[in-house]
């Protein structure tokens, strides 16, 4: 679904929102369009392609990943050698160290020709795009989803693509970022006061997305909290938990890996208080074994 919240302004949206299936930003601009990530298989980067290429006021065609997940990047090339890919300069390491490593996850997913097309200009904190007249401030906002965010914003339309910094009716996650970041980074946009709010997954939504992500990753730091006092693991604490409000979201079983995030969070500040030095990295194959027993042995649905 194209829905346009902008004069030649399109969010790309694809439903439900779950594992992998993301959602697209395009901006028109005299000379061609920018593209706001460029989705997870050949079929669906493909059609993204096509609309692209419908509503494009000329050739030229600059692509942003807001972060490095394969879902938000593999279509890169199918705009060819002539395309501008912008990225954080992280996001480039981490699309070169990660690979396709994705699609080992969901192995009867129809992935197609996905490939690692890496970025050709990168930056740290902040870079503006000029397409004529219009002006699109890229922002890093990280550590939140990934430990290398970057959101797309446009001030005159009060537009912000968000990426997975924040998601509209699907489980936020965390596993690959921070919690606190995350929550930090929801102020940082909040503070933008924009009126439309395209994220990486679900719905457009409106800046009501803020707290409705924020309440979330409120409630994982207590039941972190409540469960390292208590000598429980992650999942058995994810296992326990009354999801409540939070019943409706997609994708429930991301609660584990985000409870192992604040869990080494709380454990690193824990360890630099005492001298003891920050944890090691997450066995994050593991964790995702933890997710599918979270999901009752079921594996995890993806739908891409």
């Amino acid at each position: 679904m194209i829905v346009e919240v902008a004069d030649g302004v399109f969010g790309y949206v694809q439903e439900p929102g779950g594992w992998c299936v993301s959602n697209a930003g395009l901006v028109a601009g005299p000379d061609g369009m920018l593209v706001i990530d460029t989705l997870a298989t050949e079929i669906r980067a493909g059609r993204l392609r096509e609309a692209v290429d419908r509503r494009a006021t000329g050739p030229g065609r600059t692509l942003v990943n807001t972060h490095s997940h394969g879902d938000h990047t593999f279509g890169n090339h199918r705009y060819g050698p002539g395309a501008t890919i912008v990225a954080h300069a992280g996001a480039r390491a981490e699309m070169a160290e990660t690979g396709t490593a994705l699609t080992g996850l969901w192995p009867e997913v129809e992935w197609g020709d996905v490939r690692v097309t890496l970025p050709t200009v990168t930056f740290q904190d902040r870079l503006t795009l000029h397409l004529g007249e219009r002006r699109v401030e890229l922002v890093s906002v990280a550590p939140a989803h990934t430990g290398h965010d970057v959101v797309a914003w446009l001030p005159e339309e009060r537009v912000l693509f968000a990426g997975d910094v924040v998601m509209s009716g699907a489980t936020p996650f965390c596993l690959f970022g921070s919690v606190p970041g995350t929550l930090a980074a929801i102020e940082r946009l909040r503070a933008l006061e924009p009126v439309t709010v395209v994220c990486g997954h679900g719905p457009i939504a409106g800046p009501e997305v803020f707290d409705a992500n924020a309440a979330y990753l409120r409630w994982v730091q207590r039941l972190a909290a409540d469960g390292r006092a208590a000598g429980l693991t992650p999942l058995e604490v994810a296992t326990k938990a009354d999801l409540g409000a939070f019943a409706g979201l997609l994708d429930a079983e991301r609660l584990v890996g985000n409870l192992h995030r604040a869990y080494a969070e709380a454990n690193s500040e824990a360890n630099a208080d005492t001298g003891t030095g920050a944890p090691g990295r997450l066995d994050l194959t593991e964790i995702f074994n933890e997710m599918v027993a979270y999901n009752g042995g079921r594996p995890l649905t993806c739908l891409a």
